[in-house]
């Protein structure tokens, strides 16, 4: 059955089931804010990153066994700025530019 021989209502069906694939709104909006969170967390750690590409650099193959602490000190300070936690609570202080960014969600006035 092609597209041409559904009805109004079939073709409405396929429309919703296929939305049912893709991110939600609020998914969406959650997406985003994690990846600027993300960017945060990057440049708080930026000192830790440095100091390890550096050390990479130098040692080259041996940077496994070499550059161990500055990559214990990357990841501990990545899982502080990185965690769960830090996220729900940048999210709960940025709940109105996560309204912003669902689209077609328009913002409660009190006019």
């Amino acid at each position: 059955m092609s597209t041409e021989e559904l009805t109004p209502e079939q073709k409405q069906k396929l429309k919703e089931a296929s939305r049912d694939g893709r991110l939600s709104f609020r998914k969406f909006g959650e997406h985003q804010l994690r990846r600027e969170f993300k960017d945060i967390a990057i440049e708080k750690c930026r000192d830790h990153i440095n100091a390890f590409g550096k050390c990479a650099q130098e040692q080259g193959l041996l940077v496994v066994f070499n550059c161990r602490q500055f990559n214990k000190d990357l990841n501990a300070c990545m899982a502080i700025h990185n965690s769960n936690e830090a996220f729900e609570k940048y999210k709960q202080e940025n709940e109105e530019a996560l309204m912003k960014k669902i689209p077609g969600r328009k913002q409660d006035s009190n006019v």
